[in-house]
């Protein structure tokens, strides 16, 4: 299923720590009351000899300068220890809850303590007023006796000893009673290290939603955003008929076949008018069936052709091309007419056409079926019929009395190809596909430029609608639907404005899409 993707998990997953995470710390709030608590740790524990050794001499003869004769003792010890307030609620003076004087204890069995010394950070010194025999320091055998201090939350003080017997590494102990807490051990990397801000489970819980927040942007930010088309199916698909609109479905099949794995699409481009015929046969040899073939089409399918279903697909515009050579790059649609009428037969008979540019024009024309001969022969010769062909190649005029230099071709590769190879030629094609061909450039016709930016609101008139043939209505779930649903109103659109058409299914393209009750249905013939 499309929903257990790896962004939908991780989305999941991070989002269901996020809400154990707050409800923990809102449990937690309201269920674990505020705690107090003292901690411990031995921070130095090392033989006097060592102490010298490593610089600490210092604090020794400072602390127990009269007894000099304590550094020749080879048993004597140096125990620093560190006591803190690491619970989350200040401790004052009163929250020491033993009968006697001192608050605290702290045990060196089997040790023998010498002598102590206390010590504070700067910003707690004043902890220091607190130590005094009056307010119960003091020290016995193994024991020293700490007065109630109050310790702000994270404040410490450091008490050193010196001791002798026993061995570097013997017990320290620190016990006494607290309100609603205790004394613990606890544990440091560093001597005077800062306790944590955040604790073990906080800390857990952060890694794994930063972890788990990174994975999901990842895959965000590397995964493919295009939609797939709607209702993918799989199958085999046959898209034929026009040939200017080739270079649209090839894209179209390869990107469809992309995004739905298990489709095939085949583009096999002839004419518009062979196309709509090989539809209607196989529709009708399919008796009630709807066979996998699209025909793609620059006309309407005729009135014979009963068991065909249109869609409008998109606005398209075509040119004229002439050879490289031809200094022309206007031609008048009167110009235009008398040429394929054969009333003009030579280039230099035009106006701003050299005399020595004495070449003949070759029509290099599309055969009798073709969509975009259909559309050039109604919107710019003005309804009338290209003259018969005079030549089988358009190199050698095989009538000579002929009023044209005529040759048909079957696609509009072809026509761009032989008119980029022939001196003199003039053709017509799809402008995407005439843009981009070499050898040839495009004319305007009446000064009118065609470009893909101004096909709705231009007069120019070059220009016809793109239509999508089914036999009948292909069945739902059908990969023929499937695909038709992808050209007319999925990610098929993306393309064919890319190619430089105007899809029916835009607003500025109603009018022109709209059918003209007024033309003729027979336009393939």
């Amino acid at each position: 299923m499309e929903w257990f993707s790896a962004e939908n998990v991780i989305a999941v997953v991070t989002a269901v720590l996020g809400i154990a995470a707050s409800l923990g710390v809102l449990w937690y709030e309201r269920r674990v009351p505020r705690r107090t608590r003292i901690g411990y740790r031995v921070q130095l524990d090392t033989p006097v000899s060592s102490a010298e050794r490593s610089g600490r001499a210092g604090v020794r003869l400072g602390l127990f300068q009269e007894n000099p004769q304590l550094s020749e003792l080879s048993d004597a010890t140096l125990v620093l220890l560190r006591i803190e307030n690491d619970g989350s609620q200040s401790i004052a003076g009163d929250d020491y809850t033993g009968r006697e004087l001192h608050g605290l204890t702290a045990e060196f069995t089997p040790r023998t303590i010498q002598g102590i010394a206390v010590t504070a950070p700067l910003n707690a010194d004043h902890l220091l007023d607190h130590f005094t025999p009056a307010a119960g320091l003091r020290y016995t055998r193994d024991t020293v006796f700490l007065p109630r201090v109050p310790l702000n939350r994270g404040v410490h003080f450091k008490l050193l000893v010196l001791l002798t017997g026993g061995t570097v590494g013997d017990p320290v102990r620190v016990s006494g009673g607290i309100r609603d807490g205790g004394v613990f051990p606890n544990r440091s990397t560093t001597p005077d290290d800062i306790p944590p801000l955040f604790s073990r489970a906080s800390r857990l819980i952060t890694v794994l939603l930063t972890v788990s927040v990174v994975a999901l942007a990842s895959i965000v930010v590397v995964r493919d955003d295009t939609r797939p088309p709607m209702g993918c199916e799989r199958g085999e698909l046959t898209i034929t008929g026009s040939t200017a609109f080739k270079p649209v479905a090839d894209e179209l099949a390869a990107k469809y076949e992309h995004d739905c794995a298990g489709s095939r699409v085949r583009v096999e481009a002839r004419s518009s008018g062979e196309g709509l015929q090989e539809l209607d046969e196989r529709g009708a040899a399919a008796k009630g069936g709807s066979p996998a073939l699209i025909a793609l089409s620059d006309v309407p399918g005729t009135e014979r052709q009963t068991g065909l279903q249109s869609s409008q697909v998109a606005v398209a515009l075509y040119t004229l091309v002439v050879h490289d050579g031809v200094p022309r790059r206007d031609l008048t649609t009167d110009e235009v007419k008398a040429i394929y009428r054969g009333d003009v037969r030579r280039w230099n008979e035009l106006r701003g056409v050299p005399e020595d540019y004495d070449l003949p024009i070759v029509l290099a024309s599309r055969k009798s079926g073709s969509g975009t001969r259909d559309i050039f022969e109604r919107t710019v010769l003005g309804g009338d019929i290209e003259e018969a062909y005079s030549s089988p190649d358009c190199e050698t005029k095989i009538d000579p009395s002929a009023k044209v230099f005529r040759c048909e071709l079957d696609s509009t590769a072809r026509v761009l190809a032989k008119v980029a190879a022939t001196p003199g030629a003039i053709g017509y094609t799809e402008l995407r596909s005439g843009s981009t061909a070499k050898g040839v450039h495009t004319v305007s016709l009446d000064g009118r430029i065609p470009h893909p930016d101004t096909i709705a609101g231009s007069d120019y008139p070059y220009r016809g609608v793109e239509y999508a043939y089914t036999y009948g209505s292909p069945p739902t779930g059908s990969l023929v639907s499937s695909f038709l649903n992808y050209l007319l109103r999925g990610g098929g659109q993306e393309v064919v404005r890319k190619h430089g058409h105007l899809p029916c299914s835009m607003s500025e393209a109603g009018a022109i899409c709209a059918p003209d009750p007024a033309e003729p249905a027979d336009r393939t013939q």
